[in-house]
């Protein structure tokens, strides 16, 4: 589970809802159907930067409950707003909000919604009609937009939102407030339910270092070329005090991680699954068991010729000169879960992925660790009904096969399952094994580029000692956020207009308030957008196949 830093740090406003949409739709549907099968097992990675997200909306909403707090996020706060706003643009705006979601899974699922956002494209075209658009309009886009974003277990089992979703229109103001004090509950419980999970064995918690950094460009942006050696790199060497940063990332996830879930992960997703022989070393050293990385890197690191024989893939690997085992992701089953099954009947695609398991299992000798990795939230939407048929008839299915074990990267580990040794090690992600999505695009060593002359400011001033302890920890968080890897991931005009300009608005803010912090005046070039988009990717961009289609 994995959401940016969304809040602007210094006015403490949400600039996107994704972390609480997120909470509502899918980690309560991942950890419904987890309880909904007890002999299920599976593990479940946290960002800590979400962590504390969640914690923050949940005191937040309360809040407001309770003691009418005002709410931070404007789509939130817009839903129990007692006054729809008057002013036309600000009515749009709220309607556009609300028409982010998925066409036809979210969107025309329900045909009072579908004909509301009908009318809100029209709208969009004839924008001199505003005027003759009601509060009821506004009231029931809102409700209906929070409704179609509950998960798929919330809407089947809550009669609240039973009864909301049967109304179909005319929503009041206690109408809406009932549809938060959902969403409260929801991101009241939510992490307790995985905790409870995990105290059981059922569920085994890991962790990504804090704010979601690219571990080994952080360390050497050169690394980058292990596994494309003609990509292009920004104008910047190297990263400065790059492996103090990583280790501050990690120490910093580890405290946030036990703070909420009381214990110390033994394993560690890296962000992206990126990986390189350092950042190896340093895991080990940090104490975890375990990390993970994309089917493509070991693919990548098996031809090289130091490596020798190559083994069976569905193993973990341990890379000399290190104490961490490292799982593969199985690119092929993981993509098909991510791309194709949601076009299939849900029992079809079950029967499909499980095939496959047999085939590995009676073709491959020896113990064999069959990694399926998946984001927990944007595969979701493109399926019926959230992909609750299809999650239920996997959970139900795997978990009673009389060959195949649903298992935990540390079960694995303590049970003494074959880990093969690795000579060396190409660095690369989970997506295409390299670092393709983060650099060696213009815009995205632009980016690089600019966090790295807002890093060498950082270490100016920190070194002449002109700020307080207060001040210097506001600033290193701050430093944390810009040195996320979504930013990146969204730079280029591959991706769709809208998201680039969301995420790359964001990047120069959080940029321009670390320079803030620092009493220092953020760049000009800050004040100006640098990358734009205008692509149409497979699932919106926030989704790519482990393996680079050609």
């Amino acid at each position: 589970m994995h959401q940016p830093e969304y809040r602007d740090l210094q006015t403490g406003e949400f600039k996107l809802p994704w972390t609480y949409l997120h909470v509502i739709k899918d980690y309560v549907d991942m950890v419904a159907h987890l309880e909904a099968v007890p002999k299920a097992k599976a593990v479940v990675n946290f960002a800590p930067i979400l962590l504390e997200q969640i914690e923050e909306y949940a005191r937040q909403v309360n809040g407001y409950l309770h003691d009418r707090i005002s709410i931070t996020d404007p789509l939130l706060a817009a839903l129990v707003d007692p006054s729809i706003p008057a002013d036309p643009e600000e009515r749009m705006r709220l309607v556009k909000d609300c028409m982010r979601a998925n066409r036809e899974r979210q969107i025309d699922r329900y045909p009072t919604f579908k004909r509301l956002i009908e009318m809100a494209d029209w709208l969009e075209h004839h924008y001199d009609s505003l005027t003759y658009v009601n509060s009821q309009f506004i009231s029931d886009v809102l409700a209906w937009y929070h409704l179609i974003w509950m998960g798929e277990t919330i809407k089947l089992t809550d009669s609240r939102i039973k009864r909301l979703i049967e109304k179909g229109s005319g929503y009041t103001l206690h109408d809406r407030i009932e549809i938060i004090e959902v969403i409260a509950e929801q991101l009241t419980s939510v992490i307790c339910r995985y905790k409870a999970l995990a105290r059981k064995g059922q569920v085994e918690l890991s962790v990504t270092p804090y704010a979601h950094p690219i571990m080994p460009l952080l360390l050497d942006l050169n690394s980058t070329h292990e596994a494309m050696p003609d990509a292009p790199l920004p104008e910047l060497d190297t990263y400065p005090g790059g492996e103090e940063r990583v280790k501050w990332h990690l120490d910093k996830g580890v405290q946030t991680f036990k703070r909420l879930f009381g214990f110390k992960p033994k394993g560690c997703w890296p962000s992206e699954g990126g990986v390189s022989g350092q950042t190896l070393k340093i895991l080990g050293d940090f104490g975890f068991d375990w990390t993970a990385s994309g089917g493509s890197v070991l693919h990548n690191s098996l031809n090289l010729p130091e490596n020798g024989k190559k083994p069976g893939i569905h193993h973990p690997f341990k890379l000399q000169e290190t104490d961490v085992a490292c799982f593969f992701r199985d690119d092929g089953l993981s993509d098909l879960i991510g791309f194709e099954y949601s076009k299939w009947h849900a029992d079809d695609a079950v029967g499909d992925l499980i095939h496959h398991l047999e085939n590995i299992a009676v073709h491959e000798s020896g113990d064999k660790v069959v990694s399926i990795i998946m984001d927990g939230e944007n595969a979701w939407e493109y399926y019926p009904a959230n992909g609750y048929y299809f999650l239920s008839a996997l959970y139900q299915r795997l978990a009673s096969h009389p060959h195949i074990e649903l298992t935990t990267f540390s079960e694995c580990l303590q049970n003494k399952v074959d880990v093969k040794p690795l000579v060396k090690m190409v660095a690369g992600s989970w997506v295409y094994g390299t670092f393709s999505t983060w650099i060696g695009d213009a815009d995205k060593n632009r980016g690089w580029d600019m966090l790295g002359d807002a890093k060498w400011t950082f270490d100016k001033v920190i070194s002449v000692g002109r700020l307080t302890d207060k001040q210097m920890q506001q600033a290193e968080l701050q430093l944390a956020v810009c040195e996320g890897s979504d930013w990146f991931w969204w730079f280029g005009d591959y991706n769709p207009g809208e998201a680039v300009s969301n995420f790359e608005k964001q990047f120069r803010l959080n940029l321009a308030n670390l320079y803030r912090l620092l009493g220092e005046e953020p760049p000009a070039y800050l004040a100006m957008s640098f990358t734009q988009g205008s692509g149409a990717p497979a699932m919106g961009g926030a989704m790519r196949p482990g393996v680079e289609l050609t």
